[in-house]
């Protein structure tokens, strides 16, 4: 299959430009008469229904926004649709064996470059999703990346990505001898030293977490590490690798106790009971603060803020968040139907509400949705705004495919880190056997 680098300075699509996207309001004034010129129109297969398989909701709101246009889009088409919810971790054996047996949802959901895992078995969504950034003012090149990656053909819609950012307790890092957030990794190590020795450590997921098991991307990529190169050639076993993973060892050291098991979920709840100072999360848990009944839980969420990562050193950011998309099973019965649902629930009238419904778990995949205004309504939600503008593929620095898709899946970043740093292996025999495994995939 032909492939295409990952190339950030190419981030939109279409014919709209950045600087007409920069130049559009907030509220009514984002979806210009220009914006709304444009057209695409289907006629649905006769007797229509769909079948959707998504992820479950780690936000309230997104579900209920979701179903909600879910609902007015059968209502103005009469297309029954069925919703299941599925963990990040079911979805993609689920979305395999679908795609491999030939029968399942018409429509699934699921995560970072699922899509280049079976391109063969997925509708072409070309001519959609060419509608779709021409009206929106152009896809970020991340989604460009993950579901265009011979650059010609759409294989997947881009979603958007759950932003992997720092969630922190402001009181106790200030108390600890910080009044903000680090911004380079030294003082990040010194940060997690001193809320330890204050009895308020943090922790961050070491088990295999589709989501927040992501920061093992930004540690080695802070460092100069990365899986592959440019062509592809499998490099993980090397000296900026070994220095990521020493830093790691000291940073491990001031992790709460627990952590090499941590799934998704489980800094969720060590946050809001109280049990850690410092985390990578996307914004569910200000927002479970935010939003619950226990008056304590509730009251902690002025005291939430969210950073990015620090810069490590080599000199910028390495930001790696969970990136969404969204494929048509190509042995659906209704093609029409499912390119229908998606255009449907990508325009402005649902999209908006749905992401504002998300409460800023969901950053946007198109251009004119940065002017949304869920990222004005609450501060702390804009440093998620732009995860998917800013985020780099987990196939860094090579070309997106099979390969990058299958050692994504396989959690081989990952469980280096965990064996490293956890000192179950050495720097160097953890980096070995990443080599070893990340190699049965890219010699495919």
């Amino acid at each position: 299959m032909n492939e295409t680098p990952f190339n950030r300075r190419k981030f939109l699509e279409g014919t709209a430009s950045a600087a007409a996207v920069a130049g559009l309001g907030t509220g009514a004034a984002l979806w210009s008469p220009m914006v709304h010129a444009q057209a695409l129109t289907y006629k649905p297969e006769k007797g229509a229904a769909l079948r959707v398989l998504r992820w479950s909701r780690f936000v309230q709101g997104d579900i209920d926004a979701y179903m909600i246009n879910v609902k007015k889009f059968t209502e103005k088409t009469g297309i029954e649709v069925r919703v299941d919810n599925e963990g990040w971790e079911d979805v993609r054996p689920k979305a395999a064996v679908a795609a491999n047996t030939g029968a399942g949802p018409d429509i699934i959901l699921s995560t970072n470059d699922d899509a280049n895992l079976y391109p063969d078995k997925l509708l072409d969504l070309t001519d959609l999703a060419e509608y779709l950034g021409k009206k929106y003012g152009g896809w970020y090149a991340a989604g460009q990346a993950f579901n265009r990656p011979d650059g010609k053909k759409w294989i997947a819609l881009p979603l958007g990505a759950a932003g992997s950012m720092m969630v922190y307790r402001q009181s106790m890092v200030k108390a600890a001898g910080f009044d903000t957030f680090p911004k380079d990794t030294a003082t990040f190590l010194k940060m997690y030293q001193a809320l330890k020795e204050k009895g308020v450590p943090g922790g961050m997921a070491l088990g295999n977490a589709t989501g927040d098991g992501l920061w093992c991307n930004w540690l080695v990529w802070a460092f100069g590490g990365k899986l592959v190169d440019t062509n592809n050639k499998v490099v993980i076993d090397s000296a900026e690798t070994g220095k990521a993973l020493e830093y790691g060892k000291e940073l491990y050291a001031n992790f709460i106790p627990g952590t090499l098991s941590w799934l998704d979920p489980n800094n969720n709840k060590a946050f809001l009971d109280g049990q850690i100072s410092v985390t990578n999360n996307g914004i569910s848990i200000y927002v479970a603060a935010k939003n619950n009944a226990d008056p304590k839980i509730k009251e902690m969420a002025a005291d939430i803020q969210h950073a990015s990562f620090p810069v490590g050193p080599v000199g910028v950011p390495t930001e790696s968040h969970l990136y969404f998309n969204q494929m048509v099973m190509k042995y659906t019965k209704h093609p029409i139907a499912a390119k229908m649902f998606l255009q449907f629930m990508m325009e402005q009238e649902q999209f908006d509400p749905w992401l504002t419904g998300a409460q800023g778990y969901v950053a946007p995949p198109l251009a004119a949705y940065a002017k949304s205004a869920i990222w004005t309504s609450d501060p702390k939600n804009e440093p998620y705004r732009d995860a998917v503008k800013n985020l780099r593929p987990a196939g860094y620095a090579g070309r997106l495919g099979y390969a990058s898709a299958g050692a994504a899946a396989d959690f081989i970043m990952v469980n280096m880190v965990a064996e490293a740093i956890s000192g179950s292996k050495t720097p160097k025999e953890a980096m070995e056997r990443a080599q070893k495994r990340a190699e049965r995939y890219y010699r495919v």
